[in-house]
């Protein structure tokens, strides 16, 4: 055989060929230019054992600097219980995808399931689909349900207190399905509200976009926001960091339509970047409006409980014109992580966490302070385990003077401003280090 991984036999492949109408595996590609095609040597490495493999991605990872983390900004360093690696790595959960067939999906339905009833609970809301890729998207996605909800508008508000990462995603899925954005000023690093009434008075308005806690670290207070924003017949959407809503008033609560935001916070591994998971949660009268999929329960012919998919507005389950969405889907691997930490830590245990984040963050910020060298980027504005301080130096050298003694200071806002984060994982020692390199 050529391939020694291959199945097929050289006979498989030549009647292959032959039942296509060619002589060789090259004949496939006499279309391409010979000029194109390329002729050298691969460049690839001599085979190894396993042995040899996991010592090369040993010397690889060594060379990643793991430093003790100060920084947010959308990903947080809360701690993952050891038992949830432990059942997330089993094959069952670790190499199921989608479960088409309810007979034989039980488990990963119940599970989905519960994820659904936890979110909806975090958030306050009536419905949970089955997750997104992440909070980003999510957020996308919840723009195009607002203008999908809103008929003849076409006009979607962002606050300027958007995470601009996220903003960007927006922005992209925005571009290519129509949507106009319009931004939302900033007051002091709260939305502000006589600007957002102004421009929802303009009309054609589908939805406004706001964060919570907000890209600064800022808890906002959107009291009176609904009211204005459904008045204008348009839909609110708040884009939470999910683990405060242990202790913040909920989405649902401030009078949302839609809840949007990223699992990660629950106790997921920063892993350099991912992967994490998106929560989506809606009042029930849109729920025919939201993207994804939604697992409901029921009973079988004998009375057992079951669990089947409810609603499949995703674009593999339906013909692609009626789908919701044609971009999004599911991370249900972390679906589960997140659905663990939740079912590990209870209510309580959720609740201390973020307690102990928001201690440790008002303790930094007291000490910080207190040096003299910083000063509140947004004084009067309350924070919960995130905020922002102007800095009288270097910001850059400072950041660097940390980082070599094995500290993540923060997330440089401007020339002059760092954005700290702390969660339950950081210590009052550690904290007193890190003032003392400052």
């Amino acid at each position: 055989m050529a391939y020694k991984y291959f199945p097929h036999t050289e006979e498989d492949i030549q009647a292959m060929l032959d039942k296509i109408g060619v002589k060789s595996l090259d004949d496939l590609y006499a279309e391409v230019p010979d000029s194109i095609r390329f002729k050298g040597d691969y460049q690839l490495p001599e085979a190894m054992s396993e042995m040899e493999v996991r010592q090369l991605f040993e010397r690889l990872g060594s060379q990643n600097r793991l430093l003790t983390c100060f920084a947010g900004a959308g990903v947080y360093d809360h701690y993952t219980p050891s038992v949830i690696p432990s059942i997330i790595s089993r094959s069952e959960f670790l190499t199921s995808y989608t479960p088409y067939q309810a007979e034989i999906s039980q488990g990963t339905l119940h599970y989905i399931f519960e994820f659904q009833s936890m979110m909806a609970e975090m958030t306050g809301m009536d419905i949970s689909n089955a997750s997104l890729y992440d909070g980003a998207t999510a957020t996308a996605e919840a723009a195009m349900m607002c203008v999908a909800a809103g008929k003849k508008a076409n006009k979607v508000l962002v606050s300027d207190t958007l995470d601009p990462k996220v903003l960007e995603v927006v922005r992209t899925y925005a571009h290519f399905h129509g949507i106009e954005l319009l931004t939302v000023a900033a007051d002091n690093g709260h939305t502000d509200k006589a600007d957002m009434e102004a421009k929802l008075a303009e009309g054609g308005v589908a939805g406004v976009i706001l964060q919570q806690p907000n890209r600064y670290g800022i808890v906002e207070d959107f009291t009176g926001f609904a009211d204005s924003i459904h008045q204008a017949k348009a839909l609110m959407v708040v884009n939470s960091i999910i683990a405060d809503l242990a202790v913040l008033k909920t989405p649902a609560e401030w009078g949302a339509d839609i809840a949007v935001g990223d699992g990660q916070s629950l106790g997921i591994p920063m892993s350099f970047g991912g992967p994490y998971v998106g929560y989506m949660c809606c009042t029930e009268k849109l729920i025919r409006k939201m993207p994804g999929r939604i697992v409901g329960m029921t009973q079988d012919n004998r009375g057992q409980r079951a669990f089947v998919l409810t609603l499949q507005a995703r674009e593999q389950h339906i013909r692609r014109q009626k789908a919701t969405s044609n971009i999004c889907s599911n991370q249900s691997l972390m679906a589960l992580f997140v659905t663990i930490y939740l079912s590990l830590m209870g209510k309580q245990g959720v609740k201390e966490a973020a307690e102990l984040s928001y201690a440790g963050a008002h303790l930094l910020y007291d000490k910080l302070l207190a040096t003299g060298h910083f000063q509140p980027a947004f004084p009067g504005r309350e924070f919960f385990n995130e905020f922002c301080v102007t800095y009288d130096g270097d910001v850059d050298a400072l950041q660097q003077r940390c980082a070599d003694n094995g500290f993540f200071a923060g997330v440089k806002v401007d020339e002059h401003t760092l954005m700290f984060a702390v969660t339950e994982k950081r210590t009052k020692e550690e904290i007193d280090m890190l003032v003392k390199l400052m």
